[in-house]
């Protein structure tokens, strides 16, 4: 069992692909942030809104379990639905999103694909109790101290004001040090 910095170490999380082109935008805000502050953070991620944050899957369980978790007990529900993404925020000074919409179709595809996964996989993760707070991430953990506040305005002044499908759930596995996605089933 690989450990880093006394946690034990994340195999798997289960978020939402955001559209090619969103994901180039997003992109280019990343690329940004890298060369102006220096942040490389979650570079190796696809642009995705999290569903269920990185967990350790137990190894007597597989990927194949989640996919089938998600096809018998998620997609089964219809819970496709249009999104919205309003400019860009922060969560304090430690990370900085484009601001996708919050609403019940979000908390009600997290709350049943949690569930799913608990099912199949009981133990692996847990709910989160915060209200869910969509989200697609631009830079986080490594950004200076002092810096936010600037960097916010800079990507406000691009007024990213999208509507997307969340049409997927995708299942991301870490290689290395990159997360990979390595399911991406249909929702509709």
């Amino acid at each position: 069992m690989m450990k880093q910095k006394n946690f034990t170490q994340q195999t798997h999380f289960i978020g939402v692909l955001l559209p090619e082109d969103i994901t180039l935008t997003l992109e280019d805000c990343r690329r940004y942030m890298r060369e102006a502050y220096g942040c490389k953070s979650g570079h190796g991620t696809p642009i995705h809104v999290t569903l269920v944050p990185p967990f350790r899957l137990q190894e007597e369980y597989s990927t194949e379990d989640l996919v089938r978790a998600i096809e018998k007990d998620v997609l089964p529900k219809g819970l496709g639905f249009t999104a919205h993404i309003d400019n860009f925020d922060a969560f304090g000074d430690r990370t900085l999103f484009a601001n996708v919409v919050a609403g019940d179709d979000w908390t009600r595809l997290r709350d049943e694909t949690v569930k799913a996964i608990l099912n199949a996989c009981p133990g692996c993760t847990k709910k989160d109790q915060k209200p869910f707070q969509p989200h697609g991430t631009v830079a986080n953990r490594d950004i200076s101290a002092g810096v936010i506040t600037e960097a916010l305005q800079v990507m406000n002044e691009l007024k990213l004001v999208e509507d997307f499908p969340v049409d997927n759930i995708t299942i991301f596995e870490r290689r290395g040090s990159r997360w990979d996605a390595q399911a991406s089933l249909t929702l509709s």
